[in-house]
């Protein structure tokens, strides 16, 4: 989407051939304000991206504009020009804000330079914003297990390209660090990833957030605001929690994936937006089109392509890395100094199933370790007392427990039958539970053969 510059000038015809050149020259859009007060009447309704300002204007002159910006928090790039040739007061105008001055005798050429190069600045200042300081989070890519090398290689085949992706996994799994790590290797790279959470919030503020709003458009709307597709502009979108999105946002969500335009809160003209967008949700979108709470054709146009994050009970060979990169790393946050953790301590975490918040429940439990002891070593006696209450919950009667040692307990065909359980569950888990894919995954003739084995062995879709 071309940017928006504003040219601010009492007279007319010199601000709308400034505009025609700047369309002609720098392929820019153009609005024009014929004084200071239009032109932060303009600035509070619209998005602009750029500001061309006179400083010798009747009224509100442009030193006056300036000291408004700046009350009002109107944080855009502004060039102020001048037919007089004094040099103090485009000094004056620099030290109140300006980014620039130019002189009214310049080439065109020249204005349009300068007018890309605060736009630049100003690029480069919001994705500086949108950086968040490097803090010690659970990575999903962190472990050798054959899904998480399976992971690593379906997001290498996913990032060049500019589909739709949705991302699937259970809560805590690292659905957010999948998509940052698609667009860290995607060509938009340099571009801004702009993270929206759709869940626990008003349709209203939905919108608002996805489209942006022109100033007025609702109660407390003051000044107009650009939308996470806009900040986003030739980046990535994540909209994570999808499935939480409600009904209406939905419909306007399509028509922007299907047109690639735009339209925000109480404005009437279209935008065109070029954000990649990458989704995902815990949720069983399939199971949500049935009931009527998601749109089947919005499903269609998210799910171009389709990862599924495994959860941590399907990658058992990565949990001790995981909890040596946790116990590394988390010390430094707390105050403390980093430990070894102990080998029953490790043997009781790959007994836990970690089903309830996956790798951000281990991440939780390791911090939790770690303000408990004050020994040389985190052990056993330092996992909190709930650990072992949950550490078995949802583990089918019969299936043998790993003992502290990390070998199976109990005769030849007990622990043959757990070992069986484990290898169907962790195929099901990384299909979604779709029997006849994961039957063809294992390599099986068809889907009642699985079926058969998994009432052999006792496992339900309620055991997972």
């Amino acid at each position: 989407m071309s940017k928006l510059i504003l040219i601010v000038d009492d007279v007319r015809p010199l601000a709308e051939q400034y505009a025609y050149d700047l369309r002609r020259l720098g392929g820019f859009r153009t609005r024009v304000a014929a004084g200071g007060a239009e032109g932060l009447d303009t600035l509070s309704r619209e998005v602009v991206d750029c500001v061309i300002l006179d400083l010798e204007m009747p009224g509100l002159d442009g030193f006056d504009v300036l000291r408004a910006m700046d009350h009002q928090e109107i944080d855009v790039p502004v060039i102020v020009y001048t037919g007089t040739g004094s040099y103090d007061r485009c000094v004056e105008a620099v030290r109140l804000g300006a980014f620039s001055f130019i002189d009214k005798a310049e080439p065109m050429a020249r204005v349009v330079h300068e007018v890309r190069l605060a736009l630049r600045q100003s690029d480069l200042r919001e994705r500086l914003d949108q950086v968040e300081p490097p803090t010690v989070q659970p990575s999903p890519l962190i472990g050798e297990s054959e899904a998480m090398v399976d992971l690593r290689a379906m997001i290498g085949r996913l990032a060049g390209i500019p589909s739709t992706v949705l991302i699937l996994g259970e809560s805590g799994t690292g659905k957010e660090l999948v998509a940052r790590e698609l667009h860290r290797q995607s060509p938009r790279r340099d571009e801004a990833f702009v993270p929206v959470n759709c869940g626990g919030m008003a349709e209203g503020l939905v919108d608002s957030d996805l489209f942006g709003h022109d100033r007025g458009a609702f109660t407390g709307a003051v000044k107009a605001r650009r939308g996470a597709f806009e900040r986003a502009s030739a980046g990535t979108l994540f909209l994570d929690e999808i499935g939480e999105l409600p009904g209406g946002v939905q419909s306007r969500l399509l028509r922007v994936l299907e047109g690639g335009e735009i339209t925000r809160l109480g404005a009437e003209d279209p935008i065109s937006v070029g954000a990649r967008v990458v989704a995902a949700t815990h949720r069983d979108l399939d199971a949500e089109v049935d009931k009527g709470t998601f749109r089947q054709d919005l499903l269609f146009r998210l799910n171009v392509h389709v990862i599924r994050v495994p959860p941590l009970r399907a990658r058992g060979d990565d949990i001790t890395r995981l909890v040596e990169h946790f116990a590394a790393t988390l010390p430094s946050r707390l105050g403390r100094s980093p430990r070894p953790v102990s080998e029953t301590a490790h043997a009781a975490l790959r007994a836990r199933r970690w089903a309830r918040n996956n790798v951000r429940e281990l991440r939780n439990t390791i911090e939790r370790m770690i303000i408990a002891s004050d020994g040389p070593v985190l052990d056993v006696g330092h996992l909190p007392a709930d650990l072992g209450q949950q550490g078995d919950r949802g583990r089918p009667a019969g299936e043998s427990v790993p003992s502290p040692d990390g070998g199976l307990s109990g005769t030849f065909r007990e622990q043959k039958a757990a070992a069986e359980r484990a290898i169907v569950r962790r195929a099901l888990d990384a299909h979604a539970w779709k029997i006849g894919r994961t039957a063809g995954a294992l390599g099986l003739s068809d889907h009642s053969s699985l079926l058969k084995i998994m009432n052999r062995l006792g496992i339900r879709r309620a055991d997972s």
